[in-house]
């Protein structure tokens, strides 16, 4: 099974755009979320995202993103919603503890604003390869590709990690550690000694990988180097006033 952050083959309106256009996508989703203090306008994003994943084929991944977002939300509601005491009493519990239609407020609009602008950066991910990342940033932006490369190889190794955490935790299982222990600080204590055998198989895939760059010619690559080229169009000058439109209706709102 695909991982949340692999790249899906398609050939979609959001495939055929610049890879420049794509991040300039993602992060103009993301600052309008934190521009616009409105929920609906937030809601609206997701909205937008989960149209924008439609369109791409893949809003089955993105449902499961967000539902995987809610679920953290929900930690992070109940926490913002007892330390905002100001605005009105809505609810009063034990312990001098109350919530407040202002701490409601917030905390609503925090959670909303976290699933809306995580969405677009995993939807970026989705529809462009690594590889194009960091070459459209050297060939156009000017960023030393050692840069753009180190950048590409750390969201990379974000999958690969995890699956070998899953491992580590198989392994550990299959000899008796009790994992499934509902004591959330007794399963972190099992989880801790875990980080040394995962760090020990990192620098190993990064000792790896190193050589496998030099041995590719790393040190010798520039700007120009590139086969592909990575050409504006129509579609891209579209898609940047869209962006702009929205940015100005977050700050309007």
């Amino acid at each position: 099974m695909n991982g949340l952050l692999d790249y899906i083959d398609g050939d979609s309106f959001l495939y055929r755009l610049n890879p420049l256009t794509k991040l300039l996508l993602a992060f103009a989703l993301c600052a309008a979320c934190f521009i616009s203090h409105r929920l609906l306008f937030v809601v609206g994003i997701i909205i937008v995202n989960l149209c924008l994943s439609a369109t791409a084929g893949i809003v089955s991944r993105s449902i499961r993103i967000m539902l995987s977002l809610v679920k953290l939300s929900i930690v992070l509601f109940l926490v913002q919603i007892f330390f905002v005491r100001d605005g009105t009493i809505l609810l009063t519990l034990p312990l001098n503890i109350y919530i407040t239609e202002r701490g409601l407020l917030f905390s609503l609009l925090f959670v909303t604003r976290l699933i809306a602008a995580t969405m677009p950066l995993t939807l970026m991910l989705s529809v462009t390869k690594m590889t194009d990342i960091s070459n459209a940033l050297t060939q156009k932006l000017h960023i030393p590709y050692k840069y753009t490369f180190v950048l590409t190889t750390a969201i990379r190794f974000i999958p690969l990690f995890a699956a070998e955490m899953a491992g580590i935790i198989e392994a550990q299982v299959a000899r008796g550690v009790e994992f499934d222990t509902k004591n959330f600080f007794k399963k972190i204590k099992l989880i801790l000694p875990l980080c040394v055998p995962l760090l020990i198989s990192s620098v190993r895939k990064i000792e790896g990988g190193a050589i496998s760059a030099e041995l590719r010619g790393f040190n010798l690559r520039k700007r120009d180097s590139g086969y592909k080229r990575y050409l504006f169009s129509a579609r891209d000058a579209a898609v940047v006033i869209c962006l702009c439109v929205l940015i100005i209706a977050a700050a309007l709102f």
